[in-house]
C-alpha cells in the first residue's frame, strides 16, 4: 500500500461514518424538514469524503479528473435540491413539528407568551 492509500482510508471511513449518520437521521427524525436538514448535511459531506477517498486512491490520472466534476457536482447540487425541497413544501404548507409538554401545547406557544 502506498501512502495515498493509506491516507485513503480515514477520509473514507469518515464518508461512511457520515452516510451512516444521515441514514439513521432520515429514520430517526420526527418531521420532514428536520430528515431534509440531516441528510441534506451529512449525506453531502459524506459523498464528498468517498469521492474525495477515491480522488486519493485514483492518484493524478483522467479518473482523478472526472473524480473532479463529480465531486464539483455534488457539492453544488446536493444543498440547492435540499434547500428547494424544503421551499417547496413550506410553500405547500406543510408545517413543521412542535415538540408537546405534558400540558399539550406547544413548546411554540409557551415562548409567545
Amino acid at each position: 500500500m502506498s501512502g495515498l492509500d493509506i491516507a485513503a482510508l480515514p477520509v473514507l471511513a469518515a464518508g461512511t461514518f457520515f452516510l451512516l449518520i444521515g441514514s439513521i437521521g432520515l429514520l430517526r427524525l420526527p418531521d420532514f424538514y428536520s430528515r431534509c436538514h440531516a441528510t441534506g448535511k451529512s449525506d453531502t459531506l459524506g459523498v464528498m469524503l468517498l469521492v474525495l477517498g477515491l480522488l486519493l486512491v485514483e492518484g493524478l490520472t483522467l479518473n482523478a479528473a472526472k473524480l473532479l466534476l463529480i465531486l464539483t457536482f455534488v457539492g453544488l447540487t446536493n444543498p440547492t435540491a435540499t434547500h428547494a425541497l424544503a421551499r417547496a413544501a413550506f410553500q405547500v404548507g406543510l408545517k413543521p413539528w412542535f415538540r408537546r409538554d405534558r400540558s399539550g401545547d406547544s413548546a411554540a406557544t409557551k415562548e409567545e407568551d
